[in-house]
């Protein structure tokens, strides 16, 4: 089921846990799956020619631990490891890569529907000395709406991971092009960039900003704009043409920023590192805003 938070201007669509996608990436607790603004949309899909879309990412899904999820390291063949936002994940194979389908033991998910919000509560079993509840709650207001994370240890060992939002932006379903506009609050050095794959050269960097000459054939990636450096959180997209932004605001530093895209998607990548000791929580947001550019 899919439960739409909504006011005159906003609509957010949010997925339940145990709806639709069923990939053993993202996160099942509030799988933002659409963005509508003015009945304009926002957001888009991962792959627009793909038929499995039940194991796809779409909308706003974020993810926890892409390159190592908790534990999986000293799980071994054949055991379980967690995946925060998920469930319990089978161990198959001596590396994780986060695009490979795996076998999945849900977590236990609550769900607390509103008008104006949705609260979802994600509680794992203790596997490995690890174990934690994550809360999620979306929240609408005005021209925005706010992200609420919880995640609480209740294992015995620390919790050390990362997560991030994977946007995959698409303003009015605009393909990617001359009109649309990427911003950074902090000036950009690609010779600090961790990996660069740009093979078309359709994809312009600028002292703070990201721009295109032309609509990309072939997917493109930058990892790590910010060069190592603790930044603000934050991007800013416009599109000329729709006369529209949107903008992402943590309440955190980041310390790695990547970049996806396609011809018909951007999906700039804010990360959070996460560090929580047993019995401790910890605690962040993520605002989203809508605006006019001439306004």
């Amino acid at each position: 089921m899919t439960h739409i938070i909504k006011n005159n201007t906003l609509e957010v669509a949010i997925d339940t846990p145990l709806e639709k996608y069923k990939g053993s990436r993202f996160d099942w607790s509030g799988k933002i799956s659409s963005i509508k603004f003015e009945n304009l949309p926002l957001t888009t899909v991962e792959d627009t020619e793909s038929k499995n879309i039940d194991f796809l990412g779409k909308g706003l899904f974020n993810e926890f631990g892409i390159n190592s999820p908790l534990g999986f390291e000293e799980t071994p063949m054949g055991g379980w490891f967690h995946k925060i936002g998920v469930g319990l994940i089978k161990k198959e194979h001596k590396e994780y890569l986060f695009h490979r389908n795996h076998l999945i033991k849900p977590a236990h998910f609550d769900i607390t529907c509103e008008d104006q919000k949705i609260i979802i509560v994600c509680k794992s079993k203790p596997v490995n000395g690890y174990s934690y509840v994550l809360k999620k709650e979306i929240t609408i207001s005005e021209n925005s709406f706010t992200i609420n994370y919880l995640l609480h240890n209740t294992g015995e060992k620390k919790i050390v991971t990362d997560e991030y939002v994977h946007n995959f932006m698409a303003i009015n379903n605009a393909l990617i092009g001359e009109d649309y506009t990427l911003k950074f609050p902090f000036p950009i050095n690609p010779s600090l960039f961790d990996e660069t794959l740009n093979s078309e050269n359709k994809v312009e960097i600028g002292l703070d900003n990201i721009t295109f000459n032309k609509t990309p054939e072939k997917q493109f990636f930058f990892s790590n704009l910010t060069g190592g450096k603790e930044l603000e959180a934050e991007w800013a997209l416009t599109n000329l043409k729709a006369n529209l932004g949107i903008k992402e605001i943590g309440n955190f530093k980041t310390n790695k920023i990547n970049l996806w895209g396609w011809g018909h998607v951007i999906s700039p990548e804010l990360f959070f590192k996460i560090s929580v000791d047993p019995k401790k929580t910890i605690e962040w947001s993520r605002k989203f805003e809508v605006f006019k550019i001439n306004s």
